[in-house]
């Protein structure tokens, strides 16, 4: 690297530091931890100012499903640029919005005929909370007022969205502004019986949230559920027969189903959307991060004529759904979002993916056998890896002993980029990844797990 690249790199991280407050971070840990700033990126590269190049292994958290810089992208959102570069929704319209909903309603269940704009996941969250409680009101039904969602789940950092999501780390600090929220036990399978399958392990889990419907739906809403993945919530996995129990009991109830595909859509677990491999219909399907191939911020919820028909009324009735954002759907974000689909279908993805996640299995298979790593687990191109201090017991590291950070430390050291959630070593790459691309990271990955686990 050249003089002048490098003061480059020591003056951005310099006026960084001094003016910017990083997400999920305690910045006081850059004291210790530099700060990496990117000059550029390319496919599944990132390239910082001393010349170092990372294998983005977690898609830029989830978001950057066809690579950075990727020239069709950039190619369509350039042609875009050169004719409109945003208008209000109310009122309005543009052609990216309404190609984008309609190719969002074609490719969901028959009874999905509704898309609604917001701005990212959270909003998207907080948008279908409203949606539905709006509903029942205008429907005469005054006391479904709360929410139903399982344990370690995480559903944003909105305040709503919080309010349904259940882990310590985002939520405890700000359990009083919270509204109140019915929790049942998460489906997961990492500390099932030994004697059970996945799926009766899901089974069983389900009666927990049968007896809770029993008990609440008088004033339930809706349940709010990440299918088949809880990738915040540590990336703990279910089976998909849980989803098709919970269809079932919303219908007898007379309760929702939101589900919250901003993490797990888009091809991430082997279908375009996880609910897919249940075979139901959701009521509400929250749609972000890979929905512009990680370009821009947009999100969508999709729902029913039925619940579109319940605030479709006289004005003076005040029954319409007021909710709004400045950059509801942008036509640049519509625009990579609609090039985001064209690659989905011009390349047949999804049929890819399954070829890729296929090798992913195979190359982790080594890594199962490690003294401390407790369960090796994956759904389609989401693979996630546990660090544990006792294999036997699946005792876990105190959290405090931060293992997942050194993990993080080697990686870039190795060029690749993984960021763990606590003791859980994860693996979400761009579907543009080659084989001995993945052999790469799964390498790193064992590297990494050898020195957090010393």
């Amino acid at each position: 690297m050249s003089k002048k690249e490098r003061n480059t790199f020591l003056s951005l991280v310099k006026r960084d530091l001094k003016v910017v407050w990083h997400p999920c971070t305690q910045m006081k840990d850059h004291e210790k931890i530099p700060l990496i700033p990117i000059k550029k990126g390319k496919g599944i590269w990132l390239e910082d100012y001393d010349g170092n190049q990372y294998i983005d292994a977690i898609s830029s958290w989830w978001v950057n499903i066809f690579g950075h810089s990727n020239p069709y992208i950039n190619n369509q959102i350039s042609k875009q640029l050169d004719n409109l570069e945003h208008v209000l929704l109310a009122g309005f319209t543009h052609e990216p919005a309404i190609d984008l909903a309609e190719r969002l309603v074609k490719l969901s269940p028959p009874k999905i005929k509704k898309c609604f704009f917001t701005d990212n996941g959270s909003s998207a969250v907080d948008a279908a909370m409203k949606m539905s409680y709006h509903y029942w009101k205008n429907k005469g039904f005054k006391k479904k007022s709360k929410f139903i969602s399982l344990s370690n789940s995480y559903h944003g950092e909105t305040l709503g969205s919080l309010s349904v999501s259940n882990i310590d780390l985002y939520k405890k600090t700000y359990e009083e502004l919270m509204i109140d929220t019915i929790v049942v036990e998460s489906p997961d399978c990492y500390l099932k019986n030994e004697k059970h399958t996945d799926k009766q392990h899901t089974e069983i889990m389900f009666d927990k949230m049968l007896k809770t419907i029993e008990n609440n739906h008088k004033e339930v809403c809706a349940v709010i559920i990440e299918p088949l993945v809880q990738c915040a919530g540590y990336m703990r996995m279910y089976h998909p027969i849980y989803l098709k129990l919970l269809r079932e009991a919303c219908d007898k109830y007379n309760i929702h189903l939101i589900a919250d595909e901003i993490a797990v859509g888009f091809g991430r677990t082997g279908t375009m959307f996880a609910y897919e491999q249940s075979k139901i219909t959701p009521d509400i399907i929250c749609l972000s991060k890979g929905i512009t191939g990680g370009y821009m911020t947009l999100s969508t919820i999709l729902t029913t004529n039925n619940i579109y028909d319940a605030f479709y009324d006289e004005y003076t009735k005040l029954n319409a759904f007021l909710h709004s954002h400045s950059y509801t759907a942008n036509p640049i974000a519509c625009s990579a979002a609609n090039a985001s689909l064209d690659i989905f279908e011009k390349k047949q993805i999804i049929t890819k993916n399954k070829i890729l996640s296929e090798h992913i299995s195979k190359s982790l298979k080594s890594i199962a056998t490690h003294d401390n790593v407790g369960d090796v687990r994956q759904h389609g191109m989401i693979a996630a890896i546990e660090m544990v201090k006792d294999k036997s017991s699946k005792k876990p590291y105190p959290w405090e002993e931060r293992r997942g950070l050194k993990a993080y430390e080697y990686g870039l050291k190795n060029n690749v980029l993984i960021r763990p959630l606590g003791n859980v070593i994860y693996f979400m790459p761009p579907y543009i990844i080659k084989e001995r691309e993945i052999d790469k990271v799964i390498n790193v990955i064992e590297g990494a797990i050898d020195i957090a686990t010393k």
